[in-house]
């Protein structure tokens, strides 16, 4: 049986994350975390037609223009072990965003710093739905970019 609470809340995130990242329906998607099917099947709804997750998306191979990925009540020592995993999958000028709604003391400056560590800047940030969301790109594509 579904919780209606969680759906609604995994429609927030989901909705929360895809603004945040400015995907667009053509973009191919990644999906990583906790409730992964509940936002497949929103992304779907959504009418994101090349949404995969992690069980399903093959190799890495840079295929991906947005990875999304929701995390809660795991540690942010486990999730920067995960996006250190999935940014093989990111293309080199694709986007990260990551939700976060732990509660663990001091989540949010940590997970700037792991971002960090694995060559990430955060461009952008918003609460979603009891948590933080961020949308994080490599570094090197940051500083071609503002060079240009």
């Amino acid at each position: 049986m579904c919780d209606y609470t969680a759906l609604l809340d995994c429609s927030r995130i989901a909705g929360g994350l895809v603004e945040l990242a400015r995907a667009k329906k053509a973009n191919r998607l990644l999906v990583s975390g906790d409730a992964t099917t509940e936002m497949l099947g929103e992304l779907r709804r959504r009418g994101f037609a090349s949404v995969f997750s992690t069980k399903t998306c093959g190799l890495p191979r840079g295929q991906f223009e947005v990875t999304l990925v929701a995390w809660q009540d795991h540690s942010i020592k486990a999730l920067e072990t995960t996006v250190d995993w999935l940014v093989h999958f990111l293309s080199p000028t694709g986007v990260l965003c990551i939700w976060i709604g732990s509660a663990e003391l001091g989540a949010h400056q940590r997970l700037k710093m792991a971002l960090d560590r694995l060559g990430f800047r955060i461009e952008s940030g918003s609460r979603v739905e009891h948590g933080i969301a961020v949308c994080a790109r490599r570094l090197e594509i940051v500083r071609a970019a503002e060079a240009a």
